[in-house]
């Protein structure tokens, strides 16, 4: 838009409708209007401002366009079914009134058509992906743009633009807001990459601690590429010239982190091009599998309570800070749909409901992979175990202990099956199973062979013992 010549003006719309739907929740609202309240200070340091509009995306554009004699609007493309369709009307409305409409890749790197198979196929299995992505990433040259230096000079003055109503709080549509919720804004965001990318930041540990929840082993910055105030452009160029400068004993961790960012590209690229997802199971045999119609244990899960620590304490985090560590994620997610048997679309919701960085493509496509019923997904009768899983990765329990305040004083021993501690040790350590913590909810053990039963029955397969 800055290279056009023309007059800039920088709009946001607000849809009130899904701001007070079930789609979404007070993390990923307050993020994105702390994002809003970012943009706006920065486009004020600048003498202009954001133009924030509310309704109607076709006449509140259309009005917006007459009333600057807007020649263009240019936009960032976007994969949900839902802001396809959005995106289709605006640009039939603003077309029939004159403006051109200019759409643009932003969101991932390539786009869901540009990297296919041989036979020009969509790609369905990562690897072969993610082969092909570091293929075209080696001869492609897609720059991050200096934004602020683009448009300086280039943006309405704040006087000669229309009136423009406030950012507004979360409580207005009906969610609370909270301090432990992640913060979001473009300064915030380059602040976390620096740190995340220095010479003995998180990055040079990553492969290994990514996956220990206690420690600030990740990059933090999913709420900041969901809300977009770091763009994956700007993510992909750090991380490369980091790898050019690792040592090799340290260049495993960079690429480690390299696959996950092309994870969430993959996944995007899937909601594209089978945008079945949204809604059904990408494997068409796993509509079949009997899930478990058992609200009380669904109520359980989602309150903590159900009786194996890593589990609650993933789900305490979930619920205080509207962010949960990618490890937990994965066995919250098979604890629900293999032990409990429970619909992945129950447990996706939830998590669309409660994470600052909810977005279809990626909580749609980790949920449908622990189900299996993804696109390559786990095989069916990969079960996370979640005792063994909080042994490897919480093994002292410290992560347990913080979320859970009522396991804080048991030993490390107990600390992830409590059940087992002798009674008496149960009172001296202040936790009665039963009492002070639940007891489990399901035995594992069964509660597998049930799942083994139900996968095997709905995909034809074998039963897997």
């Amino acid at each position: 838009a800055a290279r056009s010549g023309a007059s800039l003006c920088i709009a946001f719309n607000l849809d009130p409708e899904l701001l007070r739907s079930q789609r979404v929740g007070a993390p990923l609202v307050q993020t994105f209007f702390d994002a809003l309240r970012a943009l706006r200070e920065t486009l004020r340091a600048l003498g202009s401002d954001l133009v924030l509009l509310e309704g109607s995306f076709e006449a509140n554009l259309v009005k917006l366009a007459r009333d600057l004699d807007a020649r263009a609007l240019y936009y960032n493309e976007d994969y949900e079914p839902g802001a396809i369709a959005r995106d289709e009307r605006v640009t039939r409305a603003l077309e029939s009134a004159g403006v051109a409409v200019r759409a643009h890749l932003d969101h991932v790197y390539f786009g869901a058509g540009e990297l296919s198979t041989d036979g020009g196929d969509p790609y369905k299995v990562f690897t072969p992906y993610k082969r092909r992505w570091l293929e075209r990433y080696r001869i492609a040259s897609r720059k991050p743009v200096a934004s602020e230096r683009a448009i300086a000079g280039r943006l309405i003055p704040r006087e000669r633009l229309p009136h423009t109503r406030d950012v507004p709080h979360p409580q207005e549509f009906g969610h609370e807001p909270s301090r432990l919720y992640p913060q979001c804004g473009e300064t915030y965001a380059r602040g976390l990459l620096e740190t995340f990318l220095r010479a003995e930041g998180p990055s040079a540990r990553y492969a290994t601690e990514r996956d220990i929840p206690s420690l600030e082993g990740t990059s933090r910055l999913s709420p900041q590429l969901r809300a977009g105030t770091i763009g994956i452009r700007t993510c992909f160029e750090r991380a490369f010239a980091a790898l050019e400068r690792a040592e090799p004993a340290g260049a495993r961790n960079i690429e480690t982190w390299i696959s996950e960012l092309i994870w969430r590209e993959f996944y995007q690229m899937i909601l594209r091009r089978f945008p079945h997802v949204a809604t059904q199971p990408f494997v068409p045999a796993a509509r079949g599998i009997v899930w478990n119609d058992d609200r009380a244990a669904f109520e359980r899960w989602c309150a903590g309570q159900t009786g194996y620590p890593i589990v609650d304490a993933a789900m305490t985090q979930l619920n205080a800070t509207g962010w949960m560590h990618n490890r937990l994620r994965m066995i919250a997610a098979s604890f629900l749909t293999k032990d409990l048997l429970i619909t992945w679309q129950w447990g996706e919701r939830y998590f669309e409901q409660h994470l600052a960085d909810a977005d279809l493509a990626q909580n749609n496509g980790g949920w449908q992979w622990s189900a299996s019923s993804g696109t390559d997904a786990a095989p069916y009768f990969r079960v996370f175990n979640p005792i063994l899983q909080s042994k490897k990765y919480d093994p002292e329990g410290t992560f347990i202990r913080a979320q859970l305040p009522a396991l804080r004083n048991v030993p490390a021993k107990y600390v992830h099956a409590p059940w087992e501690m002798p009674p008496l040790l149960q009172a001296q350590s202040g936790c009665v199973v039963g009492s002070d913590y639940p007891f489990p909810i399901v035995d594992h053990a069964a509660a597998r062979d049930r799942a083994l039963d139900a996968y095997a029955a709905a995909l034809g397969k074998l039963r897997v013992r």
